[in-house]
């Protein structure tokens, strides 16, 4: 049955919370540590997991501590090529390695730096391997379908960081969950840490509350801090009922007046590559009476800066605005169906009502009629009729 993992973060998120929620939600703490063992820091570090309550409500707490006080912070380039050396599983690897390129990417930016010197003091070298690489043997081992968080509590006062004393949240934490739905000001204190917003960032899939969630298991991570409210983060197992998707993005345009034509296609082959969600252009009217487009790119938050960059490098607009967007979609599954004449992908949607529609892939389509040399529409026509029966029960497309 497909799992999917909600979080609710109403007094924030730390990667100690994430680790203790994750084992109480199912994840073996044998399975943990063996993993976590392949890095080869056995030496720098002890896990300890206990039962703790914070105002009444009780959950698991688990506690990183530093056995070698003497080991130098680590950078990016360094924690690259130990995860790459290690024993962990590809998928594992890579999730760790996207997580760290996050939290990089974001110190670089406050420290006007190139992301190769970063260096991880604030959140301790040791502790932030431990927390992020132990993130991501959870979430594979857990496997979810799809990852839900809504608003994310900040917290409030200073916090005191390499710039010295800073408004929480902390600058790398403001970067890394700007354009998400947050919150302020309802604990005292750095709700959610640097490495707390790394793992969300990384692992959420929809920025919003399922509306109908069938849960078959609940979890709390316990914090160390005491706040007004249980310093707890609660994670859910379960099954959302899939109606209409939501889906949080940002939306990136500009208008322009003065590119040809041709050059639009190359920009946009360009964005897709990067992992633009969708690229599009409005024939407009500009200033003057001058006739322009409007380049539309809707992307997921992480790749904002990219986007941005690759739009005023590669276009002549000299400057974007930009918004966060929620995006409602049908749930959909891809298929691939073999007809009479050779194999097509299927693009499957489910309705509200529960009925289903579905597309053919048109380069699929397009290759088949090139390759018997046929015409497209008749080979469309017999395609779509098997597919059809195929699928069975569907309202076609």
């Amino acid at each position: 049955m497909p799992k999917d993992l909600l979080y609710e973060c109403f007094s924030g998120m730390a990667g100690d919370m994430h680790l203790a929620g994750m084992l109480e939600l199912g994840v073996p703490f044998n399975h943990l540590v063996t993993e976590l063992t392949k890095l080869g820091l056995d030496d720098e570090f002890r896990i300890e997991v206990e039962p703790r309550k914070k105002m009444g409500i009780a959950g698991t707490h688990v506690e990183v501590s530093l056995t070698n006080t003497t080991t130098a912070a680590r950078g990016l380039p360094q924690i690259k090529d130990l995860i790459s050396k290690s024993k962990l599983s590809p998928n594992t690897k890579a999730r760790a390695t996207s997580m760290f390129k996050l939290l990089a990417d974001a110190e670089a930016k406050v420290h006007a730096i190139p992301v190769e010197k970063v260096h991880f003091h604030e959140v301790g070298a040791v502790d932030a391997i431990v927390d992020i690489v132990g993130a991501a043997i959870c979430l594979e081992y857990l496997a979810p379908n799809r990852v839900y968080c809504s608003n994310v509590e900040l917290g409030s006062g200073m916090v005191k960081c390499a710039h010295g004393l800073m408004p929480v949240p902390a600058p790398a934490t403001a970067l890394l969950l700007e354009g998400l739905p947050t919150t302020r000001g309802h604990v005292d204190g750095e709700a959610t840490t640097p490495t707390g917003a790394t793992i969300l960032a990384h692992a959420v899939d929809h920025w919003s509350n399922p509306g109908t969630f069938k849960v078959s298991k609940t979890a709390y991570g316990v914090g160390t801090k005491d706040f007004r409210r249980p310093n707890v983060v609660r994670m859910s197992l379960g099954e959302v009922e899939r109606g209409v998707e939501t889906e949080s993005n940002v939306c990136i345009e500009c208008n322009i007046d003065d590119m040809t034509p041709e050059a639009y296609e190359p920009l946009s082959e360009r964005l897709f590559s990067l992992g633009a969600k969708d690229v599009y252009h409005t024939p407009i009217v500009m200033k003057k009476s001058r006739p322009g487009t409007k380049l539309s790119v809707l992307t997921s938050t992480d790749l904002k800066d990219e986007i941005i960059s690759c739009i005023l490098e590669h276009s002549t607009t000299i400057g974007v605005r930009e918004w966060p967007v929620s995006k409602s979609m049908l749930p959909r599954t891809f298929e691939t169906v073999a007809t009479s004449l050779g194999e097509v992908r299927v693009k499957v949607v489910t309705l509200p009502d529960g009925s289903r529609r579905w597309k053919v892939e048109h380069d699929d389509v397009s290759a088949i009629a090139k390759r018997v040399s046929r015409s497209y529409l008749i080979v469309r026509g017999e395609i779509d009729r098997e597919v059809d029966a195929h699928i069975g029960g569907s309202d076609g497309h």
